[in-house]
């Protein structure tokens, strides 16, 4: 009795000889690439809500302050929107000195337009009294959206930096500034018996203790963000290594059966009897084809046909169970069984014919000789199920194995492209697919099939003369 295997994705095949670096490699590639698309859209994502959060903060200060002061507001605002542009250009995953350049450029004109005297104001107030409009509220949008592009450093950074600059603008403002002793003197003797709201609206303070209390929240709710940002990476890691696993899965299973398996992988771990279709593909004399080439060129051979192979059994819904050489094995009907099992994989043996036609047509045409193949199908009952403890591998073993594998031997002796049992044909006509795949077979009854006691009928799609 036949046994084929299929390696899972709880144990990916590796290379002996550094398996560590190997997986380690593959791991980084995936995750890699995880984040590369995720800070490319998270990038664009904030560019967006920069350019359509400004303009609305634009329109909102020219209808709060009719006057054309605004404008410089406005300019600032326009500064800002194009900066998006070219943090958005040097955004990358990684260290990018030009994109932390450009996040500090948007934070210091920030503060620059909250702090400094409008030069298109000139009413004689003191500096400190623009710390009276709270616009350090502003600087939550620049943090909300760097959550949408940037690592939990860079968030983190970004509440570090404006807090700095915010509390250095005071700084200077406190060093640099020219008091309004008149306005001084009239707020004092108006707030005579209030000292505490004195306190609070001197106009030639700046209110450290309230610059600093901005800052500290500011910075927490930075240091807040920047552990969801972090958990955030670490599911995007996780989900990254879910996704090598995945690809690792589709190197044996047609790309739906995957999808099924990762939605539920139940039926892997079910031992249990099913009817399915398997198909074996070998090339008719291997041996002497390459006896007569460079080892290099065998390789490119091998790895020629089996591609095209493969891609015909995932094309119509199969399963890769494994290499053999210079051919392969395939099911129709694992993990999952269907509705359409046998017509699939006859299906499939005659795209392999086609594909075969179109392959030897180049290689004619390169001066190669052409390659011809024996497939066999059969359609029976078949016992699946894991097998293994810590290296799991998914099993089909069971009588059709070893049928279909004769049928395929069976090629040479009939002079066939294909060579299929009665149990397929009949089910292929069960399915309603027989006006189709069934035309230019011929019937063989009563066939000696090597390792059975009893014969079995046959059909053949003859090579073309």
């Amino acid at each position: 009795m036949a046994e084929a295997t299929i390696t899972g994705p709880v144990a990916p095949a590796r290379r002996p000889e550094d398996p560590i670096l190997q997986d380690a490699a593959l791991d980084r590639k995936y995750i890699r690439e995880a984040l590369e698309e995720h800070k490319r859209h998270g990038v664009e994502m904030a560019v967006l809500a920069r350019w359509i959060i400004m303009p609305i903060v634009a329109v909102f200060l020219v209808i709060s302050y009719p006057h054309y002061s605004q404008l410089y507001y406005v300019g600032l605002l326009a500064v800002l929107c194009v900066n998006g542009f070219f943090i958005r250009r040097f955004a990358r995953v990684g260290r990018s000195s030009a994109e932390v350049g450009l996040i500090m450029l948007d934070l210091t004109l920030m503060t620059i337009g909250m702090v400094a005297p409008n030069p298109l104001d000139m009413k004689d107030i003191s500096v400190p009294m623009n710390y009276r409009y709270d616009n350090f509220m502003y600087f939550y949008l620049i943090l909300a959206t760097g959550t949408l592009a940037y690592s939990w450093r860079t968030v983190l950074g970004i509440g570090i930096w404006a807090s700095v600059i915010w509390l250095g603008g005071a700084v200077l403002v406190w060093l640099f500034m020219t008091p309004n002793e008149e306005l001084g003197q009239l707020m004092q003797s108006t707030l005579a018996d209030w000292p505490h709201v004195m306190e609070m609206f001197d106009p030639n303070d700046v209110g450290f203790r309230f610059r600093i209390q901005e800052a500290m929240i500011f910075l927490m709710v930075a240091a807040i963000l920047a552990q969801s940002t972090r958990r955030f990476y670490v599911m995007l890691e996780r989900n990254a290594e879910l996704a090598r696993e995945q690809a690792n899965l589709s190197r044996y299973f047609s790309p739906n059966v995957v999808d099924q398996l990762c939605q539920n992988d139940e039926p892997l771990k079910q031992v249990r009897m099913e009817n399915i279709a398997v198909l074996f593909i070998d090339i008719v004399g291997f041996t002497k084809l390459a006896a007569d080439q460079d080892p290099v060129k065998v390789i490119e051979l091998l790895r020629g046909f089996h591609g095209r192979m493969e891609q015909e059994v995932f094309r119509h819904g199969g399963t890769l169970d494994k290499y053999l050489g210079d051919g392969l094995m395939a099911t129709f009907g694992t993990p999952l069984p269907g509705e359409k099992d046998a017509s699939r994989a006859l299906a499939c043996a005659r795209a392999m014919c086609r594909e075969l036609e179109q392959w030897n047509s180049d290689r004619v045409a390169r001066g190669e000789p052409e390659i011809k193949a024996g497939i066999g199908i059969h359609f029976g009952e078949t016992v699946q199920g894991d097998i293994g403890a810590n290296r799991l591998e998914y099993a089909v073993i069971g009588t059709a194995v070893n049928v279909a594998s004769r049928l395929e031997a069976m090629t040479r002796r009939l002079n066939a492209r294909i060579a299929m049992s009665d149990a397929l044909c009949t089910q292929v006509q069960s399915e309603g697919e027989a006006d189709v795949l069934l035309e230019g077979f011929t019937f063989h009854p009563d066939q000696e099939i090597r390792g059975l006691s009893d014969v079995m009928s046959v059909w053949s799609l003859q090579r073309p003369s």
